[in-house]
Formats: structure tokens, C-alpha cells, sequence
């Protein structure tokens, strides 16, 4: 499954690596400056090669990944860890964990306004 070539576009790659669900998609993550390579922003026709790390903006957290072999075509899910390897500092994964656990607090999208029972009970909570 591995290229002849030594270098592949960002985008391309992160697409093939399953990172993000379309090429697109990882195209526009480039465009709003939430990959980066050295903390330098990169554009999506950015050339990295074997051993190339980079972070990924998401959630509050930034991930961080080393190019472990180059592809162009997309592999399969268990195939993802011969290509690719996440580096994330501990500290960055708790910070993930923190946020799940504030989550049940936030209201789920599409229930309406809260009632007043509701809204009295968030302000008890909040005291």
C-alpha cells in the first residue's frame, strides 16, 4: 500500500490516515490554521515525509502525530497504526478527560428552552 514516493501532501495524508472523514474536510482544517508543523500554520499542499510531526487543533487540545510512512490511498482502520503514530503529552489527554467530565452539565442541542423547574434547579446547582 506504500507509494514510491517519499513526500505527499497534507491534506492527502490525513485524509488516508483516517484523521478526518473527507479530503476536504482536512483541506479546510488546513485553511483555518489548525494543523501546524513546528507551530507554523501550514496550507493543505504542504509536502511532509516519513518522521514529519505535527499537531492538530481539536477540542480545546492539540494532538500531536509522527509520520511513521507516507501513503496517498485511504487504508482501513486497522491499518492506520503502520502509518501513523500519536505522540500527545499526557497532559493534554487529561485536559481531554477534564472536558468530558463537564460535559453532563451542558444541555443536549435540540431540547428547547429549560422549564422552570429546570432553570430553578441549574441555579441551586450554580450557587
Amino acid at each position: 500500500m506504500t507509494t514510491e514516493k517519499n513526500t505527499v501532501r497534507i491534506d492527502k495524508y490525513l485524509w488516508a490516515v483516517r484523521l478526518f472523514k473527507t479530503r476536504s474536510l482536512s483541506s479546510q482544517m488546513c485553511k483555518k490554521s489548525h494543523i501546524t508543523i513546528n507551530n507554523i500554520p501550514v496550507k493543505s499542499s504542504r509536502l511532509i515525509s516519513k518522521n514529519t510531526e505535527f499537531k492538530i487543533k481539536e477540542h480545546f487540545i492539540e494532538r500531536t502525530y509522527k509520520v511513521i510512512e507516507v501513503l496517498e490511498k485511504r487504508v482501513g482502520a486497522k491499518l492506520v497504526s503502520n502509518y501513523l503514530q500519536e505522540i500527545t503529552p499526557k497532559e493534554e489527554l487529561e485536559k481531554l478527560e477534564l472536558i468530558k467530565l463537564d460535559k453532563p452539565i451542558l444541555r443536549n442541542k435540540g431540547l428547547g428552552r429549560p422549564t422552570k423547574k429546570e432553570r430553578r434547579d441549574l441555579g441551586h446547582f450554580f450557587k
